[in-house]
């Protein structure tokens, strides 16, 4: 492979007949008592979506709209790597890149491709474009088939380095959530001087996982459940993240033999950490929904995406420096009030190099594909250039 090749989604003919027969030879549990999905991921509506899967979703013409961005791949300290790369449209655009996490992948950034990228189309002014690079994370979607062991947020952040430089960048914004924002803090945080800056929707320490997170005394006004949510988040929805930090190959063998297993694993999530009001598709069409699988499964990344928690938690983050602020660039944060950890913004202020800070009342953990509005203006406002 050269450097950088354009690359278009194009799945075999035999990949979709194989998934329509897993589908249809689906053999589903019991699933007593499980109306308010107490238990995970509701049967009958799992029933429902197969059933609309199988009968009703359009591959192809999703395929279409993903091939309408420029794709491209390349191959970076032998780790193969897909991204969207789109020109902006106005005067000295500004590069930056834009982080998915799990169970995301790059699709859930396209709301916000075309109005960064050509701003004047949709409401805003032409030196607020950007040159728009969105990858997918090393084991995601078609930055498969990962063989390197060891590839973790802050391993991703060097070769994001890496790969902008490739791409003729030398100084550039980075905006991430939940995984993506441990990347871009990373990138905040080692590569500080070639950072325009960096925006969040998750604000969490590099070392999580390892170390105390911030106490109820940090707290201030208008964050008084915040202290209170985060800590039952990670008593009572964490599960996922044991098995994926422990045993993620074991799971695998499920993900990569069963597109229902797939799609339950990943269901359950974009329900309970979305702001849906208990009904996923408040949020999430049936066609979003079913693209996310469908991503994670003709890409067979749903083992190697697990192991993304596994290399985090058995290759613990060291720092790149010891000044005591970690995060040096200039930083941005938003905080969407139905995100499933909330951290105080007099934490952040010691953290990060902190610019700008927003809260909004409306919006889950997935923000840029539930609120692409509030993103996209966040984005204009934290990186625009000085009259």
């Amino acid at each position: 492979m050269s450097l950088i090749e354009p690359f278009s989604v194009n799945v075999p003919d035999a990949v979709l007949a194989d998934l329509k027969e897993r589908l249809a030879r689906t053999r589903f549990p019991d699933d007593p008592g499980n109306d308010g999905w107490r238990y995970g991921t509701n049967g009958a509506y799992l029933k429902q979506l197969r059933d609309y899967w199988l009968n009703d979703y359009d591959w192809r013409a999703r395929e279409r709209e993903i091939n309408e961005f420029a794709h491209f791949k390349t191959t970076i300290d032998g780790n193969p790597l897909h991204f969207i790369h789109e020109r902006g449209k106005g005067p000295n655009p500004t590069p930056i890149i834009l982080n998915h996490g799990w169970p995301w992948t790059f699709w859930d950034m396209r709301k916000l491709i075309k109005p960064l990228t050509d701003p004047v189309a949709f409401g805003g002014k032409p030196e607020d474009s950007f040159d728009v690079i969105v990858p997918s994370l090393p084991g995601f979607g078609f930055s498969t088939p990962l063989a390197n062991t060891g590839i973790n947020f802050w391993r991703t952040a060097d070769l994001w380095a890496k790969l902008m430089t490739r791409l003729g960048y030398d100084r550039f914004a980075s905006f991430g959530s939940d995984w993506g924002a441990f990347v871009t803090t990373q990138l905040g945080h080692k590569y500080a001087d070639r950072m325009i800056g960096i925006h969040l929707t998750l604000a969490l320490p590099l070392n999580v996982f390892m170390a105390p997170l911030p106490g109820p005394e940090l707290y201030g006004p208008g964050e008084e459940d915040w202290h209170a949510r985060t800590a039952r988040f990670f008593q009572a929805q964490s599960g996922y993240s044991a098995i994926q930090a422990t045993q993620p190959q074991t799971l695998a063998y499920g993900l990569n033999d069963s597109p229902m297993a797939q799609c339950a694993w990943i269901l359950e999530k974009r329900r309970a950490w979305s702001d849906c009001e208990g009904n996923v598709e408040n949020v999430f069409s049936r066609d979003d929904l079913l693209t996310t699988m469908m991503i994670y499964w003709v890409t067979q990344s749903g083992g190697s995406s697990a192991r993304f928690y596994y290399e985090h938690v058995h290759h613990p983050w060291q720092p790149s420096h010891v000044r005591e602020r970690v995060v040096d660039a200039p930083t941005s944060i938003s905080i969407f009030d139905r995100d499933i950890t909330l951290l105080p913004r007099k934490w952040a202020e010691s953290y990060y190099n902190l610019k700008r800070w927003t809260t909004h009342p409306r919006g889950g953990h997935f923000a840029a594909a539930e609120q692409p509005a509030i993103v996209i203006d966040e984005l204009r406002s934290a990186f625009r250039k000085a009259a």
